[in-house]
């Protein structure tokens, strides 16, 4: 590897030393500057193009020529002639000023050459062949190489420091718009440009009246050649571990036509190359927002479901996956256009996890847990779509997509203060949502836009534990570590075993409804006028039992200090209801545009348990709003906005029958909770400059809470085990958060160096106490790295955390400190090899003190007689070290803790893929 880093050093600084820099001015017939203009540089003996550029806003444009070379320099820009002239480069910097000719014809421009990146108002286009170097496969690996766009490490697709909202392939969705799903699986080679649009709008008649800066999406343009065809690509392959074989299988077939496109993606592996996620696939089909702004309203719907681990090739020992998903769309008619996708996903795995645990409080024991963990999922998903367009004034779209669920988990716990304990957990929720809109422009000052989302979920998850007892010593002074928490629970304490169950059924039903009216006053100002309202129903049953050894089922009587009467059953139903009006106003005035204003709502929630204990909560509420946008150039803007909204809970945290959460956490709903509310205020800043090819991007977030609903933790004496209820606490939480980026490109280096910083200070309370927490996260991550098109290409990554935690229940600061360098590197060679690697170091320390170091390698060496070629053969690499596991330090308002999680081991397979 260093070897390899310094060949690249003395490429850079042989390459850098021979360039010679052509500067000048671009401007128009009567001297106004031509920002984002084209100019392009063409070797005149190879007529190869060598750089390229853009002019800034004075119109001054920038290019790196070789010595001793000549050119032919084009620069286009729109509406122009564009102008053509050649330079021969000695030893000396040259300096040519272009004045452009508006071009008055009304025939289309053929341009011969293909600008790498060219700028369309607020289309952003790739051309996806200059920046790739033979060594790409999918689309992600050609994204990461793109100016102004970074694939993060949780794989979404950001650009200009906003998450790309959804991908398109000519137009059309791809699998509703999943990034993650089309960045792995598309093939590079059949990618022509990449347009990035920003200040997105999946509505024409809206783009005109919002605010759409934060929105970005990415439509993909095949080449010719894959149209009309099936393209894609079929892995196969095999490979052995230490203890058992390995296999893969994972077809990708493609085909596109104006009128119809298929999509056809599977996979069958336990090689931990997992495609869709069980977090990503339970959000799949329901990630774009609203066509109209946010009203305030907050009702959080929460997951009643099963405990289920999410699992990658860095937290599981065993992952097993299979993948079958269809994606169609078909367009009988330039009006109607009908879509959907069918997913099948089944993944098993298998996690270890050894935690050890340091309680906040200090009359808890601490503890050490060694967890293992068998879960399996088997998901159903579907989407279908309508989209009808009679005209530019009137379009109309429906959606219904629904999500069926069969999942279990099994865990042996061994915990240092409890013993043994072995849990089961079950479920199979299904969730339906459909959603209708209309948009009506009925005249050039009037728009209509009429949007109704329903949600129809039902869960039913199924929880049981089995705890070690001694009969015989439950009121000795060195009892088992659950007896007391028996006692408390009201268990029979008899047993051999402490059986316990919890069943639990959620059915929720919510009908959001909104209408906006658009007046456009002039081209600067428009008013929107939006009505609306929120209806939501939720049912909520459980039942919390012990089996005894001799099978019978045993009701206990709870007395948990802290919480009053305590059950063991729930017979829940809650109502909530929000009516709302609201105005806002838009004004452009020169570099500025202002958004501000308000949405009143009338609120009402009820609460009726067991059939006669009734619980009721009226009030009106004004929310302001604010937000202006300053345009200091095409690529550089600042952004401030204010909100305030209201967030109220859903019926897991109102009904007051406890509820196992697992085998030492316990919880007993409160019926008299209200909302709590939020004022936001951010501020964004970005600019991408092509000129000097650098980027800058920056947020900060302030979030204060008020009427915050916070926990009351009751442990019991000497136990980990505890017991929790709701609570409207006095205190009002805050937080801080921020990150920066920036990024910049110096021949054929590459800088970036990018931070974060957090403060969150929070309100919590432990046996009746309060508890103040204040928790700082600091980061630090920087990357050099190489850019060249026929040369290995190498990148140098150091990332760095740090983390401190106060907290009122004892003395002193907990410092935790996170160091990871890592390198990459990414070579084609003699047309036909592929080599790239990646390794990374981790040390993890607490206090001062190492916790843990650990490395990770993985590798790939492919070949291929040429770029042409069908076939393809692979040997891959992953955990070439042999790292056995992984550890992470942390912390939370209970306690703090040092996780060491078990990850796949080292696997070596070959594979052969075949190109369609």
């Amino acid at each position: 590897m260093k070897k390899l880093l310094l060949v690249a050093i003395f490429m850079v600084i042989g390459t850098a030393n021979a360039q010679i820099t052509l500067t000048g001015v671009v401007k128009d017939s009567i001297g106004n500057p031509l920002e984002m203009s084209n100019v392009l540089a063409l070797n005149k003996s190879t007529n190869k193009m060598q750089s390229y550029g853009f002019t800034d806003a004075s119109g001054r444009y920038k290019l790196s020529l070789s010595k001793n070379t000549a050119f032919a320099i084009k620069i286009s820009y729109v509406g122009f002639i564009t102008a053509e002239f050649d330079v021969d480069v000695k030893e000396e910097k040259l300096t040519k000023n272009v004045t452009l000719k508006e071009d008055n014809s009304l025939e289309e421009v053929n341009i011969t050459y293909k600008m790498p990146v060219t700028i369309k108002g607020d289309t952003i286009v790739y051309n996806a062949d200059s920046f790739k170097n033979g060594s790409e496969r999918k689309l992600e690996d050609v994204l990461e190489k793109l100016p102004g766009v970074e694939v993060n490490d949780a794989g979404e697709i950001e650009v200009e420091g906003k998450v790309v909202e959804k991908i398109m392939v000519d137009g059309k969705e791809f699998f509703s718009g999943d990034t993650k799903l089309a960045s792995k699986n598309i093939p590079s080679n059949a990618v022509d440009k990449i347009q990035v649009l920003r200040n997105y709008s999946n509505v024409n008649q809206l783009s005109g009246v919002q605010n759409n800066q934060d929105r970005v999406a990415i439509n993909i343009k095949l080449k010719e050649g894959k149209k009309n065809f099936w393209f894609g690509d079929v892995l196969a392959g095999g490979g052995s571990a230490p203890d058992e074989g390995l296999y893969l299988f994972q077809p990708k077939l493609f085909y596109y036509t104006p009128k119809y496109t298929l999509n056809v993606i599977g996979d069958v592996n336990n090689l931990g190359e997992v495609v869709l996620d069980r977090r990503t696939l339970r959000s799949f089909g329901n990630n774009f927002r609203s066509q109209s702004p946010s009203n305030g309203t907050n009702i959080d719907i929460s997951d009643a479901g099963i405990g289920f681990l999410n699992a990658s090739a860095r937290n599981a020992n065993r992952i097993e996956t299979k993948l079958a998903a269809l994606n169609f769309s078909y367009s009988p008619n330039s009006k109607l256009d009908l879509s959907g996708f069918l997913i099948w996903s089944g993944n098993s795995n298998g996690q270890r996890n050894i935690n050890t645990i340091d309680y906040l409080d200090p009359d808890t024991p601490d503890d050490t847990v060694d967890n293992s963990t068998n879960q399996t999922s088997n998901s159903g998903v579907f989407k279908l779509s309508a989209g009808y367009k009679k005209n530019a004034n009137n379009q109309l779209n429906y959606n219904i997509s629904g999500r069926f669920t069969n999942e279990y988990k099994t865990e042996d716990v061994n915990s240092f203060v409890l013993s043994d304990i072995a849990e089961k957990e079950d479920a199979t929720p299904f969730t339906i949502n459909q959603d209708f809109s209309y948009f009506y422009t009925a005249s050039e000052k009037n728009i209509f836009a009429l949007e109704v989302k329903h949600l129809l979920q039902d869960e039913d998850p199924f929880y049981a534990a089995s705890l070690e007892n001694d009969p015989n010593n439950n009121d000795d002074a060195n009892n088992d570590g659950f007896d007391d928490a028996a006692e408390s629970l009201g268990l029979d304490r008899t047993n051999l075993f402490y059986d316990l169950n919890q069943e639990r059924r959620v059915k929720s039903n919510q009908l959001d409804a909104k209408l906006d009216y658009y007046y456009i006053l002039n081209d600067k100002s428009n008013l929107n006028v939006v009505a609306g309202t929120i209806l939501s129903t939720q049912n909520f049953n459980s039942r919390f039992f012990q089996t005894l050894d001799n099978g019978t089922e045993f009701t206990p009587d709870p007395t948990i200090d802290g919480i009053d009467n305590p059950i063991t059953t729930n017979d829940t139903e809650y109502n909530f209801t929000d009516i709302y009006a609201g105005l806002r106003y838009r004004l452009k005035s020169g570099i500025f545009t202002f958004t501000p204003g308000f949405t009143l709502h009338s609120y009402s929630s009820e609460n009726t348990q067991f059939g006669n204990e009734y619980f009721q909560d009226e009030f009106v509420s004004l929310l302001p709003e604010f937000e202006m946008v300053t345009q200091f150039k095409k690529s550089e803007s600042l952004t401030l906005s204010y909100k305030k909204e209201i967030n109220f809970t859903d019926v897991n945290q109102i009904a007051r029958g406890i509820v196992a959460n697992n085998y030492n956490s316990y919880f007993a709903g409160n019926a008299d909770l209200v909302n709590s509310s939020f004022h936001n205020l951010s501020l964004f800043y970005r600019s991408f400059n092509l000129f000097n090819n650098s980027s800058v991007f920056a947020r900060v977030n302030y979030r204060k809470t008020a009427d915050q609903v916070n926990s009351n933790t009751i442990f019991e004496p000497g136990s980990v085990v505890s017991s929790s209820t709701t609570i409207n606490s006095p205190f009002s939480n805050e937080s801080i958060s921020s990150f920066f980026s920036a990024s910049k490109s110096i021949r054929k280096l590459q800088f970036r160096v990018g931070g974060n910083f957090s403060y969150n200070k929070s309100y919590q309370f432990i046996n009746s106490l309060e508890n103040v927490s204040k928790i700082y996260n600091t980061g630090l991550n920087t990357r050099i790295g190489t850019n060249f098109r026929e040369a290995p290409n190498v990148s140098l990554n150091y990332r760095v955390s740090f983390s401190d935690q106060e907290n009122s229940s004892r003395e002193g600061t907990i410092k935790s400190v996170t160091h990871a360098p890592s390198i990459n590197f990414d070579a084609y060679i003699w047309n036909s090899v592929t080599l790239t690697s990646d390794y990374s170091f981790t040390d993890v320390r607490q206090n001062g003190a190492s916790t843990n170091t650990f490395d990770i390698w993985n590798a790939k060496l492919a070949y291929r007689k040429d770029k042409d070629a069908k076939w393809e053969y692979e040997i891959v690499g992953n955990n070439l070290l042999g790292t056995g596991s992984q550890t992470s330090v942390n912390q939370s308002i209970l306690s703090f803790s040092i996780n060491e999680r078990f990850i796949l081991p080292r696997f070596i397979s070959f594979r052969v893929r075949y190109q369609l």
